[in-house]
């Protein structure tokens, strides 16, 4: 089934490629026709006149001078959004307005054709116009959740809330923006899961890349074991661990010991970093203080039935000890800044 599944969409994105290259090759067509119909057809023949979308005079084809403004139009919008994504490849800030703007484009090329192909089918435009801002005022009325959505994309853009690329927490839902649109935004989570959501509900957002994520490590040791002798070993080499971990951008600080366990007592370690990076960071930091635990003989409990003698418990030297407070208070005053809440989580 996952097998078919993958063909099908491989089947669908060669179909889009094919028929994407089969209208750029008509559109390439046109503009050369377009360009060269003097030499090819005259100026005053009526056949360029129906190509050409800016010529107002004498009789044209109407059929054809439609398809003109179908190429003409769309294609001049497809190029500018192309040109629009080409940019957003360079900047990392400020893509959600381009997104915007790319939206419009693509929308309004297709209003413009409409407009002008009635204009060639000789339609009154101008009372067409006044009826449909008469008809819009009242479908407007009816449609105050869009005109919401609207709106409420705008100040999401130009009041900089999040941005393309973004990680927020909005309803529960953890994901990084990937499109802001006119009227829905979307997200896509660690697993690839896409929500969808309209603008408007946009109301509770917690934008997590416009600041450096706290990174919490527990790890427990025995209650025989000599916390100044593990705060020493600690001290020795919590740089390095932070050499280690390339994704850390401030620390690890050891914060302390957070909790007396049933089986063990739990050292707590911080750390801060990007949010994209938050997960790995986690493990590396797990694995590192495990490696660090083990090379100095440093237990990590867990549920066992003792049948031997108890374990002897090495005894902290004077040294270990001075080392551990003077560690403890230089660890103190480096994150005495944050708030209690900054480590809960």
């Amino acid at each position: 089934m996952i097998a078919f599944k993958e063909k099908s969409e491989k089947t669908q994105k060669v179909v889009g490629i094919i028929f994407t290259v089969i209208l750029l090759c008509l559109a390439a067509a046109y503009f050369v026709l377009l360009i060269g119909g003097p030499r090819f057809f005259g100026e005053d023949s009526q056949l360029y006149r129906s190509l050409n979308p800016f010529s107002g005079a004498g009789d044209y084809i109407k059929w054809i001078r439609i398809i003109s403004y179908a190429f003409f139009f769309i294609t001049i919008g497809y190029l500018i959004r192309v040109f629009i994504n080409w940019i957003l490849t360079f900047i990392k800030k400020g893509k959600a307005i381009f997104n915007l703007l790319g939206s419009f484009i693509k929308y309004l090329s297709v209003l413009i054709v409409i407009f002008m192909s009635l204009k060639a089918l000789n339609v009154d435009t101008g009372t067409l116009l006044a009826g449909i801002g008469i008809l819009s005022l009242i479908v407007g009325l009816g449609a105050q959740p869009l005109i919401e959505d609207i709106i409420s994309g705008l100040f999401i853009v130009f009041e900089n809330v999040f941005d393309v690329g973004d990680i927020i927490i909005v309803d529960g839902f953890r994901g990084t923006v990937r499109d802001i649109g006119i009227r829905t935004t979307r997200f896509e989570d660690t697993a690839g899961n896409f929500k969808i959501m309209n603008n408007s509900d946009l109301r509770t957002v917690i934008n997590l890349t416009d600041h450096l994520t706290l990174v919490p490590c527990v790890v427990q040791i025995e209650y025989g074991e000599s916390i100044e002798r593990v705060e020493a070993v600690v001290k020795d080499h919590i740089e390095e661990i932070g050499k280690a971990i390339p994704d850390i951008v401030e620390g690890p600080f050891y914060k302390g010991v957070s909790e007396l366990g049933s089986s063990g007592v739990e050292l707590k370690f911080v750390a801060r970093c990007e949010e994209a990076n938050r997960f790995q960071v986690e493990r590396d930091m797990n694995r590192q203080f495990k490696l660090l635990f083990d090379a100095h003989n440093i237990n990590i409990p867990f549920t066992q039935v003792v049948i031997h003698q108890p374990t002897v418990f090495e005894t902290p030297k004077a040294s270990d000890k001075k080392k551990a407070t003077e560690f403890v208070e230089s660890q103190r005053e480096n994150t005495a800044e944050a708030s209690d809440n900054d480590y809960r989580a």
